[in-house]
């Protein structure tokens, strides 16, 4: 079939010390640590890679600043893998190192990597929600969730050039697999890895016409999750981004906090799922960036009548 998902994210720092402390706050667990490095896991084994002094397999920085580098892709087969890595080696460089990892760079500069994925099953009991004619929750209050605790990286989105943005997105339809599924004119291509019923996996935007990092998307239980997660975000003294909301392409809840890794981190919760009976959509214009999103008048001077 081919890629199933991220397997890891490699970002270069600044402060390592202070990314640290936010993807510690963020739910992340921390499985190493050197002066310059740390690594850190999702729930499902994925890993993010924090280096200040990242390694020569790794491109240039698309951009000044923290930022990311690579985004390794999970393969199912080693039988896809070998044809993945030759695929994207027809007009590039692929490197290889002694952990399995098969390092190339995208049309915008990006590091790509492609490795066997190692999924870590892991079951996800729904909260207990009530409603009329469903009731799944009996004599019991629900608690204040501890820690929220990312399940998994779902999706990531660079931002890229207006020039060449074609053969960007070429990159990864024709050679790795993913197919649009949202064709946004204005705005960018949101794709679907071919192992993902995800509604996307990863979208690229070439509406700020300059190379960089959007954002990772983190999946998480449920919207008790996201809200709770950016709560304690907040608390921690990090800083949001986007009020909560629900998406429209996706129509995933979402809840956005700028990172010291560069770009930002989303909690997101309830993504469409669709298969390959789903048509790509194409917009000529951009749709709404979302179905709603958190709005108050509690705070205004005058209360309404």
């Amino acid at each position: 079939m081919g890629i199933q998902r991220i397997e890891s994210a490699t970002y270069s720092i600044d402060e390592l010390d202070e990314c640290i402390r936010f993807f510690d706050d963020f739910g992340l667990f921390l499985v190493e640590r050197t002066d310059e490095h740390a690594v850190f896991e999702t729930v499902t084994g994925q890993t993010l890679h924090l280096d200040t002094d990242p390694g020569p397999l790794l491109p240039p920085a698309v951009e000044s600043g923290p930022t990311l580098r690579e985004v390794v892709w999970g393969v199912d087969t080693p039988q896809e893998l070998e044809r993945l890595v030759a695929a994207a080696g027809k007009d590039r460089e692929v490197r290889s190192s002694a952990d399995g990892v098969h390092h190339t760079v995208d049309g915008s500069g990006f590091g790509v990597g492609l490795t066997l994925a190692r999924p870590r099953p892991v079951p996800v009991p729904p909260r207990p929600a009530n409603t009329l004619g469903s009731v799944t929750r009996w004599n019991t209050a629900l608690e204040p969730i501890e820690r929220v605790r990312p399940l998994r990286m779902c999706h990531v989105a660079l931002n890229i050039r207006k020039e060449g943005r074609q053969e960007a997105v070429a990159f990864y339809t024709d050679r790795l697999g993913f197919r649009p599924t949202d064709v946004v004119e204005p705005m960018g291509v949101f794709m679907q890895a071919p192992g993902d019923d995800d509604q996307h996996t990863m979208l690229l935007c070439h509406r700020p016409d300059r190379a960089g990092i959007n954002h990772i998307a983190y999946e998480v239980p449920g919207f008790d999750d996201v809200i709770e997660g950016g709560n304690y975000m907040i608390e921690k003294g990090w800083r949001e981004a986007r009020r909560l909301g629900r998406h429209t392409v996706g129509s995933n809840v979402f809840r956005f906090v700028h990172a010291p890794c560069g770009g930002r981190v989303e909690y997101a919760a309830d993504m469409d799922r669709v298969d390959d009976t789903y048509e790509t959509r194409h917009h000529e214009t951009s749709p709404p960036h979302h179905i709603w999103a958190l709005r108050t008048n509690r705070d205004q001077d005058t209360p309404a009548s």
